[in-house]
Parts: C-alpha cells; structure tokens; sequence
C-alpha cells in the first residue's frame, strides 16, 4: 500500500525563501544586466547599439572584458565622450564595476556596439549577447529589439 504524505504549504514557502537567501550574493555573484535592449537596424545599416543597465550585487568588484554575440561578427563596449565640444566614441577594452554599483548603458554615454549582423535584426527579436569577465566566469543575457 502506497502512502500519501502531505507537505504543508507554509513548509514549502518557507523552504523556497531560505534556499532564495542562500543563491549567490557574494564575491562570485555575477553581474545583473536589466533593462537591456538593441536598438533596431534602419535598412542598410551594418552596425547598432546595445543599452541597458548593468549592476554588481556582489561584495567584490567585478571586471567585465569582453562581450560577444552570435547575432553579430563584432561586439564591443564603447563610451561616448565630449572632447574640445566634439562628442567622440571610444572603444573601453575593460569595464570594471565596483561592489554594489551600477553602471548605466545608454545614448551618449558607455553602451554595446554591435557590428555586422550576420542576418536580419527586426523589432522583437532577441539578441543573445555573452559577457565574459577577467575570472573566466561568462554570463548571456537576450536583449529584445526595439524601435527607440
């Protein structure tokens, strides 16, 4: 004869919050990249953006080396910057981000260049874009495709 047991509800919310306290929250957590979207391509165009917000919620800083996508033949962190009244865009070739800060991807300031598509971009896709960091940890995160 097989028995039934009954696990009470508050047993398993219980058990779900404290394994949710537990998840990585220390040195080794990741970086959080919310808000991200690629900026849809006009007709003709080869290259686009990337914006979004990228956060540490680690207790160490983190350094981010290199992204990359299998959408595009080029991915790389640029930052765009006033120099003698002339706004000029800079490759940055690391970005570190201290212990619990936030760095903001967005026009006219540090953000994604994504070179070459390998095939059509339209509005709603997502962009599938790899952040690799200087300890070898690597993350993806899809980006949508927007009309902005």
């Amino acid at each position: 004869m097989t028995k039934i047991f009954r696990i009470p509800f508050w047993l398993i919310l219980g058990a779900g919050i404290f394994l949710g306290a537990c998840a990585p929250s220390g040195p080794t957590a990741g970086p959080v990249f919310e808000d991200a979207w690629v900026r849809a391509i006009p007709p003709g165009m080869k290259m686009t953006a990337g914006f979004g917000t990228l956060s540490n919620p680690g207790s160490a800083a983190i350094e981010i080396m290199s992204f990359s996508s299998p959408s595009f033949a080029d991915v790389s962190l640029h930052r765009t910057e006033l120099e003698d009244g002339i706004s000029k865009m800079r490759e940055v070739p690391a970005l570190s981000i201290a212990a619990g800060a936030t760095v903001v991807l967005e026009p006219g300031s540090y953000h994604l260049m994504l070179m070459m598509p390998v095939a059509e971009i339209q509005p709603g896709q997502l962009v599938a874009v790899e952040m690799k960091m200087a300890d070898g940890r690597s993350l993806t995160f899809d980006m949508p495709v927007e009309r902005r």
